[in-house]
């Protein structure tokens, strides 16, 4: 079993320490890595907090892989900034796939990624590194992920679709098959793409109004 340094100190961080602590996982989280500017506690889950300028030897690349747990902040981009930067400092970036996803896919998913409980990757499906694939989504046959792509809960992207590099699927949205969607792109929760998205792209869907009839005058449930 490999020790694993967690880069990061927040939801995601938590997250990466849960299931990188199953029994499914090959590693042991060994301490938290954060920049040194955003060293508040020396502690974090039990476990050591170290600045990433001064990591002690203990935890160094030469004796342990490490995750970046960095959400979607910038569109993915500050993610994929601090994957650079621990692979600068020699790290190998492992990744966490749930046995309690369906990965029917003969492609490996890269580096750093983060695949949950009841996701789906179908056949001939391409992960690039630093997706994180929250539980309950689907990635049906034939499509491509980017680098640094977030997939939210309950994301549904059909089949020969391209999601380009740092783009955010929200919660419950769809994509139509044979979509390509652009680089660094926003598809809000909810939201349904059934056409090509260019770069920087954002795309909301509409929010449910609040009905002026209460609950209790009803007829009809």
């Amino acid at each position: 079993m490999a020790n694993l340094v967690i880069f990061g100190a927040g939801a995601l961080a938590e997250l990466a320490h849960y299931y990188f602590g199953r029994d499914d996982s090959a590693h042991r989280v060994a301490a938290f890595v954060v920049d040194g500017e955003y060293l508040r506690e020396d502690r974090f889950r039990g476990l050591p907090v170290v600045a990433a300028e001064a990591i002690p030897p203990e935890f160094r690349a030469d004796r342990c892989l490490a995750f970046v747990a960095i959400g979607y902040n910038n569109v993915n981009r500050l993610r994929a900034e601090k994957c650079a930067a621990m692979r600068d400092a020699g790290y190998t970036l492992a990744s966490y796939v749930s046995s309690r996803a369906v990965v029917l896919s003969d492609r490996a998913p890269g580096w750093n990624c983060l695949i949950l409980e009841r996701a789906t990757i179908q056949p001939r499906v391409s992960l690039g590194n630093g997706v994180m694939m929250m539980g309950g989504g689907s990635i049906a046959y034939g499509t491509t992920i980017g680098d640094n792509v977030y997939i939210g809960r309950l994301a549904a992207v059909a089949n020969d679709v391209h999601v380009g590099a740092n783009t955010f699927l929200g919660v419950g949205s769809v994509v139509r098959d044979r979509v390509r969607i652009g680089r660094n792109c926003v598809i809000g929760a909810g939201a349904v793409i059934v056409r090509d998205a260019e770069d920087d792209s954002v795309y909301v869907a509409p929010r449910a109004e609040k009905s002026r009839v209460p609950s209790f005058r009803l007829r009809r449930l």
